[in-house]
């Protein structure tokens, strides 16, 4: 999967990069995110760097013969019509796993959003993890993940620093659909 992925995304332009080592386990946090084909260019980044990494996405996408495939791809089914704590499940998956990555678009829609949530950065936290701060880039057909961060727990600092990272980089399919929070 691995060659065939890099051929793919050499084919349509786009060069695959991580100028870190990836940790035992992490939240990779992914931005921006303002296209569907962001998901398609992650995985096969992702196959192509020969790593794995696990996503979360509504539990709808799992039916017959489409949920075999996200399971197999590391999709993690979502109910998000229940409350109960999508990040306690997520701390839980890090503590019963000796590796384990967890790729999350902070945006958590592809439309304008000038408030992501939070959860990538709580499950990190709880879970004693990093963040690798993952980046596409439409304008330069570039995806990589340039930075491990790690959280020290105050919350206003630590996004501070995350925020900034992303108005610096990346360039969204649509520019009029991402937005950085400011703090």
């Amino acid at each position: 999967m691995q060659k065939l992925s890099k051929f793919i995304l050499r084919t349509f332009g786009w060069k695959p990069y991580a100028t870190v080592e990836e940790p035992p386990k992490s939240v990779i946090c992914v931005a921006p995110h303002t296209s569907n084909w962001d998901f398609i260019i992650g995985k096969l980044f992702y196959w192509a760097m020969g790593r794995k990494a696990g996503f979360l996405m509504k539990k709808e996408w799992f039916f017959f013969p489409v949920g075999s495939l996200m399971r197999s791809m590391g999709g993690v089914p979502i109910d998000r019509s229940k409350r109960h704590s999508i990040t306690q499940q997520m701390i839980n998956e890090f503590e019963n796993r000796e590796k384990f990555h967890l790729a999350i678009t902070p945006e958590g829609t592809r439309s304008l959003n000038k408030n992501w949530k939070l959860g990538f950065y709580h499950i990190a936290v709880g879970a004693k993890v990093p963040i690798q701060l993952a980046v596409i880039d439409f304008k330069n057909k570039e995806m990589g993940i340039k930075e491990v961060f790690y959280p020290t727990g105050n919350e206003n600092a630590d996004l501070k620093y995350i925020y900034d990272f992303y108005r610096k980089n990346g360039g969204p399919k649509s520019d009029d659909k991402f937005a950085v929070p400011e703090i």
